[in-house]
């Protein structure tokens, strides 16, 4: 079985990272590391560059965690490419970082975390950076 996260680089990203590094240890499955765009912005700054990819390899490496990393660049936004790749990778755990939004920001911007949580087949652990 696999365990899927949706990494970005910021601090709900590399929170989100920790906590499937913890499950992928711990239940003995394979980590796969996910990170997307539409490519409609001159900039994402969440689509990972490859400093923060090293980062996460070295990392994963250096912990002996079994890992693959997978970046999607596609019409799609995060949401479905997470619940499709849930899917076809039969996932046994979805790993998303939650970060802080009004409810006026959830309203007009929806909401990715709710559309994964809602979607995906199987469990969902979302967890928040510190502080």
């Amino acid at each position: 079985m696999t365990i899927l996260v949706g990494y970005v680089p910021s601090p709900e990203g590399e929170a989100a990272l920790r906590a499937a590094i913890d499950e992928a240890r711990r239940r003995e499955e394979k980590l796969l590391v996910v990170n997307t765009t539409r490519g409609d912005a001159y900039v994402d700054t969440r689509f990972a560059q490859e400093p923060d990819l090293s980062h996460v390899r070295q990392e994963l490496a250096a912990l002996d965690v079994d890992f693959d990393i997978r970046q999607v660049l596609g019409a799609r936004d995060a949401a479905e490419e997470i619940i499709d790749l849930a899917e076809r990778t039969d996932a046994s755990l979805v790993v998303i970082g939650l970060r802080r939004r009004s409810a006026v920001g959830k309203l007009i911007m929806g909401s990715a975390a709710q559309q994964i949580l809602l979607g995906v087949g199987c469990p969902v652990l979302a967890v928040k950076a510190e502080g």
